[in-house]
């Protein structure tokens, strides 16, 4: 199965998390799935500039990216997370090469709104590198940066990066795991299956916002370019990916049809 998994930043934090999520990675890789990782940042990214005295703005949750902020989004993301993601994996046995979408032009950017600064949207993901490493054995782990042709760098939501990179990648699952239980309903509890129809009906009641309402936008998204089910579950669970592909009822599946 040709397998996506996003990894909010969040879990990567801790060394005991990253540890964990790399070997739980390692054998899903070894049950021979072809697996891509794409990989969030933000709790570092903040924290890194905040140690530097640069106080992080956020429209609309997003980040504002100055041209200040551009420098440590290489080095945050692209650098420090990646790379420790990267030595985790090859640590569980798996060789690892990490990545951002400016390599060999992977996901493609245009400017999303002036007001944000570089901030980039996603246009299109060439899945040759992917395709490339997966097939010889290795396992990429994407950062959130991508570029375009004149050389632009761009921040981009990890969520969004996934989901181009799925597309691309012509996944069969895209798995978001995150520091939540999964999608909660109206009792404030997790909603085992949801349509395209269904996750719309939760946004117009108000029942997703923020961090859930971007992920159920970047699922709907997912769903209507091709992938076949998006799952939204928590990375606390122990062996939570393998659960998932033996069909566990763990966290959020989305589909675009019930």
């Amino acid at each position: 199965m040709r397998l996506l998994v996003k990894l909010g930043g969040t879990l990567l934090d801790a060394v005991e998390s990253r540890r964990r999520l790399a070997h739980e990675l390692a054998e899903v890789a070894r049950l021979g799935h072809q697996l891509v990782v794409v990989h969030g940042g933000g709790k570092q990214m903040t924290r890194f500039l905040a140690e530097r005295g640069v106080e992080s703005r956020f429209i609309d949750g997003l980040r504002v990216t100055t041209p200040e902020t551009i420098d440590a989004v290489l080095k945050v993301f692209a650098g420090s997370v990646n790379k420790q993601l990267v030595a985790a994996l090859i640590e569980a046995g798996i060789p690892a090469v990490g990545l951002s979408g400016i390599d060999a032009c992977l996901v493609e950017a245009e400017l999303l709104r002036p007001e944000l600064g570089y901030v980039g949207r996603p246009m299109r993901c060439d899945p040759a590198l992917l395709d490339c490493l997966t097939g010889a054995g290795y396992l990429p782990v994407v950062a959130c940066v991508a570029g375009d042709r004149q050389g632009r760098i761009y921040n981009v939501n990890a969520d969004q990066m996934a989901v181009a990179c799925a597309t691309g990648f012509q996944a069969e699952r895209l798995i978001f795991l995150t520091d939540v239980d999964g999608v909660l309903g109206q009792d404030k509890q997790p909603v085992p299956l949801l349509s395209l129809a269904g996750s719309q009906d939760l946004i117009r009641r108000g029942l997703a916002t923020g961090g859930m309402l971007a992920k159920l936008n970047s699922a709907a998204q997912a769903l209507s370019q091709g992938i076949q089910q998006v799952v939204i579950a928590p990375g606390s669970a122990e062996n939570g990916i393998e659960r998932l592909l033996a069909g566990e009822a763990l966290g959020t599946r989305l589909v675009k049809d019930v």
